[in-house]
């Protein structure tokens, strides 16, 4: 006996529905009345879908008998709690009469846990039942795969899945006053990635458009949830440890479609629908939790943002390979690491690293993964874009932006392999089709032209403009920094441990030491790679060309790697730990350049208290406001001209001189006062402060004003 899905789509309906109020009721249920009641109605619809799962397994009068039987004994079974309760209770209302109080639950986790239970056997039952009335499921294939399989096959069916998204989003509604905003946004985005779930269905076309919409929910979700931390401080810890807890619960699930997609295996993605469901109602059950309790400043609080940059970054690690898979299936599946976990422990433990490692490094190094890490960091650039005051930063990151989008997504993957099929692997822009220079390819000595122009033309702009070219627009690394959220967390720098090591713009010994780690492997590798070109060496990592393993090792597993540990490492890394080699050439150009800070008054300066600028670098320069007070500049190498200090300035003093007020300077043109800064007043206890040094104006309303700006050509 096989039923239409047309005719169990009504049930289904009722099923999502029912379960919706029933847990609805279940959050707001706070005596043992109210909760036996709850539990006794989805156990009574745990009961009825058993019975029609028997009924379905062997239709006939003999199955039908015994889930009938089951339904009646389960549900006779399961009302002597209820009845046990309301009599429990009704004896303790006659002898307290007038003075009653209804009796709370004792443990409401207990509670919880048993209703969390109930509702994924409902939704077990019904996938299984009506996937075996339809005809997906047969009894044969039952027996043959277990278990196990028959609960896989349970949760990828379009019964369990649709029906557990409409249960999501129907709670979520019914709930809609008790529940804060962007607890109701994750909630939704919930159920629409639950909904767009590609096992769902077999339609290859499902598979296609649910993969990408998918992403896309799940790209909006990292957005959302960044740009609302950044606006919000503080959180609570309600909140903070749901989002968490989802992120890595979308870790497992992007895993799982990624294995769904490359090998054919749904046993994970199984596994996280039942995670997120788990996590899901059991926060639904408990919806004060939102907004009660603790709250805590998330910016100091490493641990937890390392957790939050962590499950992003995993989840988006497997979203851009199921990405690749979708897209490019021969190209990335071919290119997936391969050695056996087979053998003695030290050569499954080698063998897990060397895979890891590879997996890692193609998926990072994929178009398609990049341009979904342009679209959700890119976004928070936008917003810091609209926040910014200073033209000047809004020019450089609109720069940025169309750098990233042209250097990493469109000429590498677009143009470059369209216009030249015969360039070497990993070649880019945005000097003469090289990304990095060295390591971009193998150091071929038809070449070395390009590998020059490319470190002139780069070195130039660095000594005219500072090494803000490299590390603050062409680089991909600057707009994973820079937008609100992840620019915010440069609070690190000065908080966490390794950070601190770093601040300030001596060169410590810690950054001695990983810069000439990093440059004499550079010198080293460029060499071997060199002689191997030529023929008078045969070396290799893993199969790769020495300076190339270096690039993909510093730039493809590396840099994420020290992108997730900001909170523990501090912000803007590459740069304060002297650890990319590029950054580092850029560096030496910048030391010779025209590249600096400088200030229109040092006795603002002086008489300044707030320190913003230093507060707002993010690459930790915290001595520069003792340079602008003695001499009104300040030289870094480690700068890379974010301009951060510039917008924090409350009084507009403060600029990036670079090649451009030189040429003023020695035209004599008048220097450009900066746009967009309001000029707010120096606080009146500030005045004696200034005093000592120039006259300060003070109007009639009390506030003393700060000297007028002094031009480049009167400095």
């Amino acid at each position: 006996m096989v039923v239409s899905a047309l005719e169990l789509s009504p049930f289904a309906a009722v099923m999502a529905l029912t379960t919706a109020l029933l847990v609805k009721w279940g959050a707001e249920a706070k005596t043992p009345v109210a909760a036996a009641v709850v539990v006794f109605l989805l156990g009574m619809m745990a009961a009825m879908l058993g019975g029609a799962a028997i009924y379905f397994l062997h239709p006939g009068l003999p199955s039908f008998l015994s889930g009938l039987w089951l339904a009646s004994a389960v549900m006779s079974v399961s009302v002597v709690p209820v009845f046990l309760t309301f009599l429990r209770e009704a004896k303790l209302r006659l002898e307290a009469g007038s003075g009653y109080a209804p009796t709370q639950l004792r443990d409401p986790r207990l509670f919880v846990g048993i209703v969390v239970g109930l509702v994924l056997a409902n939704e077990l039952l019904m996938g299984w039942a009506f996937s075996l009335a339809t005809g997906t499921f047969s009894a044969g294939s039952l027996g043959f795969n277990g278990l196990a399989s028959t609960l896989v096959g349970a949760i990828d069916s379009p019964w369990f899945l649709f029906t557990m998204s409409a249960e999501m989003a129907l709670t979520a509604w019914l709930l809609r006053d008790r529940l804060p905003r962007s607890v109701l946004v994750l909630f939704a985005v919930q159920a629409g990635i639950m909904f767009l779930s590609p096992p769902a269905l077999g339609n290859p076309a499902w598979h296609e458009a649910s993969v990408y919409l998918s992403s896309a929910a799940m790209i909006g979700l990292v957005i959302f949830v960044m740009e609302w931390i950044y606006r919000n401080k503080e959180l609570t810890v309600g909140f903070s440890n749901y989002t968490v807890r989802l992120l890595a619960v979308y870790s497992v699930m992007m895993a799982g479609l990624f294995v769904w997609a490359g090998y054919g295996s749904s046993l994970l993605f199984a596994l996280s629908v039942v995670l997120e469901m788990v996590l899901y109602f059991d926060a639904v059950l408990s919806p004060d939790r939102f907004e009660k309790g603790e709250r805590f400043p998330w910016q100091l609080n490493a641990r937890w943002a390392f957790e939050l940059l962590a499950g992003i970054f995993v989840a988006e690690l497997f979203m851009g390979a199921l990405l690749d898979v979708q897209i490019q299936p021969q190209l990335y599946l071919a290119g997936l690491p391969t050695l056996a976990l087979s053998g003695p422990p030290l050569t499954i433990l080698t063998n897990a690293a060397s895979n890891g490692f590879w997996f890692l490094a193609l998926v990072t190094g994929s178009t398609w993964f990049l341009a979904m890490m342009g679209l959700e960091m890119g976004t928070l650039v936008v917003f810091k874009f609209r926040e910014s005051r200073e033209r000047e930063t809004k020019i450089r990151l609109g720069l940025m932006m169309a750098c990233y989008a042209l250097f990493v997504v469109f000429f590498p993957s677009l143009y470059y392999n369209a216009l030249f099929p015969k360039l070497p692997s990993g070649t880019q822009v945005p000097v003469l089709g090289w990304s990095m220079g060295l390591g971009s390819a193998p150091i071929v000595p038809s070449l070395f032209l390009v590998i020059l122009i490319t470190y002139v033309v780069t070195g130039s702009l660095s000594a005219l403009f500072g090494r803000r070219v490299i590390c603050s627009t062409f680089c991909s690394a600057p707009l994973m920094y820079q937008g609100t959220t992840i620019d915010s967390m440069k609070s690190f720098n000065r908080t966490s441990p390794i950070g601190r090591k770093f601040l300030g713009s001596r060169f410590s010994t810690a950054y001695s030491v990983s810069t000439g780690v990093v440059m004499t492997s550079l010198v080293g590798v460029s060499f071997v790679s060199y002689f191997d070109q030529t023929g008078a060496l045969n070396i290799s990592v893993g199969g790769t060309d020495p300076s190339v393993f270096l690039f993909i090792l510093s730039f493809n597993v590396a840099w994420y790697l020290m992108f997730v540990t900001i909170p523990y490492t501090g912000n803007y890394n590459c740069v304060t730990m002297g650890w990319c080699y590029t950054g580092t050439v850029a560096q030496a150009f910048q030391k010779i350049g025209f590249f600096k800070l400088k200030v229109r008054s040092k006795e603002v300066c002086k008489a300044c208290t707030t320190l913003d600028c230093a507060k707002g670098c993010p690459v930790g320069l915290v001595d520069m406001p003792g340079h602008f007070r003695t001499k009104g500049e300040f030289r870094s190498t480690k700068c890379c001209g974010v301009g951060d200090c510039v917008e924090a300035c409350p009084y507009g003093n403060l600029y990036i001189y670079d090649v451009r007020h030189w040429v003023r300077r020695r035209f004599g043109w008048p220097e450009t006062p900066a746009r967009g800064v309001s000029r707010h007043d120096v606080p009146l206890p500030m005045v004696a402060i200034a005093r000592r040094t120039t006259p300060a104006t003070v109007a009639a309303d009390g506030v003393a004003r700060p000297p007028p700006p002094v031009t480049a050509s009167q400095g």
